[in-house]
């Protein structure tokens, strides 16, 4: 049958291809060409376009060993040539598509002298940018010319460029560019509008003709099936040898111009004339689709075979345990191929082999490995192999977590005594997600869990306090796997009181303030320092004194008392929590019964002490004597002068007319004589607004 087979196909050679040399050894065969436009074969200007070439070729030494030639044609003009050795496809890029790019495109390929072309494809675009009009002078004489620049951004030529004055066209002129200038005049007074307009040239559609007169052609069907034959035709396994020929069957014509192709998918298995053979070892893994092709001119037909091929093991999976695992922790890779071929092979069979390898082996060569979690990601693949087969699994990567760390605690902003506030949990490391308990005498009261990264600041929780020991109550627990949780230490932090019962008090006490006599105001609060006291006198806006102190009282000493100073006196005390005002105090200076007369002398230095250096004035280091006319009161509720570098005396006519010191601070020695009363000094404190507290909390 052989010689017939050859005779056939030598005569059909000669009677379709007369003169023509046909290569019965041809390696490869161009099945199709095909082209596309992306995204869309219609789109708006702007549009990145690519025209994709793709051809469809079948090979014996695979795709990449073929030099193609590509040409791209629009509109029947070459557009683009190109030569590849590889399989790639042939992309031509149209970045930000313009009007003047559309049109009907085709592709080409060549290889090794046969050539197949795509169907034509027609990229529409629509859409032009707006012309911009520019003009050197806005405002000329009669007889003047202005030179207008017409601009297109971003379109291409040819463009036909239209100027317009008050609405009639004046010039048109075609432009490769797309930038056009030109001179317009003006020889008539008043007020005119320009504009222009621009047309993209685009090849036409052309225009259809009428039909002409019908011809009947009558075809008949060439005689020639293309004939697969595989051995064996069923109960193949992966590994297995598989015979296949293709052949041509009820052939009358001559050989001569056939062609037989045997391809799998895309590629070529083999090429000849009368019959082909091929020899495969059968796998798995993806279906043989075969092609016995035959071709003859531009006739060709194929026929199509599956081969069904059985698995001799599956492909093996890779899995850990335990599932969670920390940093150095043990962890077992388990190998296992879920499925094998028991007719054709044992378990015993399929060997286990682990990537990256290492020096422990596979216990019980069952395809389970002994490993440490390393403090980084790692990635592991494991194969399977029996009688030449390898497979190998998918990467299963090992993600250790990081134990949480110790958690602190911390406040958000200030903690104020009755005020809910933000007490923040946080863990330096350790992987997500971390539950975040906080404990109030070791017992829960309430679990945040962190499951993102943005979440990293720690967990938030509110609480109130009665008391600014309270805070230490509270501790915070972290966790984030199946081991004992880590816990803060005690939360220490200040804790701030709010000011309460403001209270203005003066010495001596009301009624008994006299005119020419010092007076001492005092002004407390309870609650917690720093506090800032500012004194007050109705009528005036400005406070009489502003001192911040660490201590919840503050004095303030008019050192001699006059009319002017009667009224109502008020003090307002400020810490970071709050604002207090204390009740007003009604201060009439009454007339003084005591006439003082103030005698100054030098004082030794060492009359100086701690007690007497911390009167409020600064006066020299002198003795100050007041003498005062003996009258009717009583000595003993007669304030005293404190806080100076001088002694202040009074004397009386009785030798125990001595006033009670108590009340006051420093050293006081007071008489009274008789004589004229001098006026005292008077000390006035300095009037400041203290800003370095932070603004309480209403």
């Amino acid at each position: 049958m052989g010689p017939l087979l050859l005779l056939t196909h030598t005569l059909l050679s000669s009677y379709f291809f007369p003169g023509r040399v046909v290569d019965a050894q041809q390696s490869f065969i161009i099945k199709n060409v095909l082209l596309s436009i992306e995204p869309s074969a219609d789109v708006t200007r702007g549009t990145n376009v690519t025209v994709r070439c793709q051809a469809v070729i079948s090979s014996s030494s695979g795709q990449e060993a073929l030099s193609r030639n590509y040409t791209l044609i629009r509109n029947n003009v070459h557009l683009y040539t190109k030569t590849s050795s590889t399989s790639d496809d042939f992309l031509y890029q149209l970045p930000d598509a313009r009007v003047s790019q559309a049109g009907k495109f085709r592709c080409s390929v060549n290889i090794e002298g046969n050539r197949k072309e795509s169907e034509a494809k027609t990229l529409t675009v629509t859409g032009l940018s707006e012309p911009v009009l520019h003009l050197n002078k806005y405002e000329v004489v009669e007889g003047d010319e202005v030179t207008a620049t017409c601009a297109a951004p971003g379109e291409q030529g040819p463009l036909y460029f239209s100027l317009y004055k008050d609405s009639e066209e004046i010039s048109r002129d075609s432009s490769t560019s797309p930038l056009y200038e030109n001179k317009i005049p003006f020889n008539k007074a008043g007020t005119h509008r320009i504009h222009c307009t621009y047309t993209v040239f685009v090849e036409p559609p052309g225009f259809k003709s009428n039909k002409s007169n019908e011809v009947t052609v009558s075809v008949r069907e060439l005689t020639i099936t293309p004939v697969m034959v595989i051995s064996p035709k069923s109960n193949i396994f992966e590994g297995d040898r598989v015979n296949i020929s293709c052949s041509v069957a009820n052939s009358s014509h001559s050989s001569e111009g056939i062609k037989l192709y045997l391809s799998h998918g895309n590629k070529l298995l083999t090429s000849g004339v009368n019959q082909v053979n091929h020899s495969i070892v059968a796998l798995a893994k993806e279906p043989w689709d075969l092609d016995c092709r035959f071709e003859m001119g531009g006739v060709i037909k194929v026929t199509t075979e599956t081969l069904l091929v059985t698995e001799l093991f599956s492909v093996p999976t890779l899995t850990m345990s335990p599932a969670e695992v920390f940093e150095k922790d043990n962890i077992t890779l388990i190998c296992k191929s879920e499925r094998y071929a028991s007719e054709r092979l044992s378990s015993g069979e399929l060997v286990y082999s682990l990537y990256p390898p290492r020096d422990s082996p596979s216990l019980s060569g069952a395809g389970v490995f002994s490993r440490n979690a390393l403090q980084n990601d790692f990635d592991y693949t494991c194969m399977a192999q029996a009688k030449g087969i390898e497979k190998h699994s998918q990467t299963l990567t090992v993600r250790p977590k990081v134990p949480v760390s110790a958690p602190r605690m911390s406040v958000v902003g200030r903690a104020v005594v009755g005020r809910p506030f933000t007490i923040r949990c946080r863990s330096d490391a350790g992987s997500l997600p971390i539950n975040y308990t906080l404990l109030k005498d070791d017992d829960p009261v309430s679990t945040v869990s962190i499951n993102q990264h943005n979440q990293q600041l720690g967990a938030d929780f509110s609480v109130s306090v009665t008391k600014p020991d309270d805070v230490t109550k509270y501790r915070c627990e972290a966790k984030n796997s199946n081991r004992d949780p880590r816990v803060s230490a005690r939360l220490n932090t200040t804790v701030t009181v709010p000011l309460s019962n403001p209270s203005l008090r003066v010495r001596p006490e009301l009624p008994e303030v006299s005119e020419g006599n010092p007076m001492l105001l005092t002004c407390s609060v309870e609650g917690t320092p720093p506090v800032t006291f500012k004194l007050y006198r109705e009528g005036r806006d400005l406070p009489l004194e502003s001192k911040t102190v660490e201590q919840l009282s503050f004095h303030y000493q008019l050192e001699r008392l006059s009319k002017e100073h009667s009224g109502k006196y008020y003090c307002e005390a400020i810490n970071p929590a709050n604002k207090v005002n204390s009740e007003p105090i009604d201060i009439e200076a009454r007339v003084g019964r005591a006439v003082v007369v103030s005698v100054w002398s030098e004082r030794p230095p060492e009359a100086a002490t701690d007690e007497v250096s911390s009167v409020l004035s600064s006066e020299p280091d002198v003795e100050y004597t007041e003498v005062v006319h003996p009258q009717p009161v009583d000595p003993a509720r007669v304030p005293l002068r404190k806080g100076t570098d001088t002694v202040y005396s009074e004397l009386n006519n009785s030798p125990h007319g001595a006033a009670d010191p108590r009340d006051y601070q420093g050293s006081v020695e007071y008489a009274e004589l008789n004589g004229e009363q001098p006026e005292i000094n008077h000390y006035s404190p300095e009037v400041k607004d203290y800003q370095d507290l932070p603004v309480p909390v209403d």
